[in-house]
């Protein structure tokens, strides 16, 4: 049986990642703000980790737990829109900041630092935005969340760039999807989302190299 990490899994896409995989019969390793929150899913393949990801010091410590288990496929999920509703002149530098460590370090740190434990032909994927291309960027609304994908994505291909590996490396827009985040006017359900986005993942495990890609498959500008 194939073996997941996925960071960020309390609710909405994290949650429903790990249900997908479970669902097509992998093991999952799944992290969690609640301890509570992945409760009701009762299966031996599940292992939950009680984590917030910008814990650096309790990241390690998962990160040595699992010193002796191979990874198939790493996926960081965890992320906040922050103070995205007003114009990036007017944000609380303070909330800026927390939105810069949640989205951006903490996801960076966690590919960088648990890479090693991915199989050499495995995935890393972060959960990246259609709103983090600089390519598309030709609406207004969302500058400080537009600027943390953003940023998310250029760490990404440096740090591929940097380990030059046979890794898949992913950054991966969801789309727009209904969740606590995402809103009641997004345009996709979870349930129209997270099965074709794992197909999309199933589909590139292996390939090698560096992509920005949606969950239908389709590739973004950078």
């Amino acid at each position: 049986m194939p073996t997941a990490l996925i960071f960020g899994t309390s609710r909405g896409l994290g949650r429903a990642l790990v249900e997908e995989h479970l669902k097509r019969g992998w093991q999952v390793i799944a992290t969690v703000r609640d301890g509570k929150a992945l409760a009701d899913l009762e299966s031996d393949a599940l292992t939950v980790e009680v984590l917030d990801t910008t814990d650096w010091a309790a990241v390690d410590a998962i990160k040595e737990r699992l010193a002796d288990r191979p990874l198939d496929l790493l996926f960081v999920s965890a992320a906040i829109v922050g103070p995205s509703m007003r114009p990036i002149g007017e944000a609380d530098p303070d909330a800026f900041a927390t939105l810069m460590l949640t989205n951006v370090l903490a996801p960076l740190r966690i590919a960088d630092r648990f890479v090693d434990r991915v199989t050499p032909d495995g995935t890393v994927a972060v959960m990246s935005s259609g709103l983090g291309s600089i390519t598309l960027n030709e609406t207004a609304g969302y500058e400080a969340y537009r600027t943390s994908k953003a940023a998310l994505n250029m760490g990404l291909r440096s740090i591929c760039a940097r380990r030059g590996d046979g890794r898949t490396w992913l950054a991966v827009d969801p789309g727009w999807v209904r969740t606590d985040m995402g809103g009641p006017d997004a345009h996709l359900a979870i349930d129209e989302s997270i099965p074709r986005l794992v197909d999309m993942l199933e589909s590139r495990a292996g390939s090698g190299g560096i992509a920005f890609v949606d969950y239908a498959n389709t590739l973004h500008p950078w």
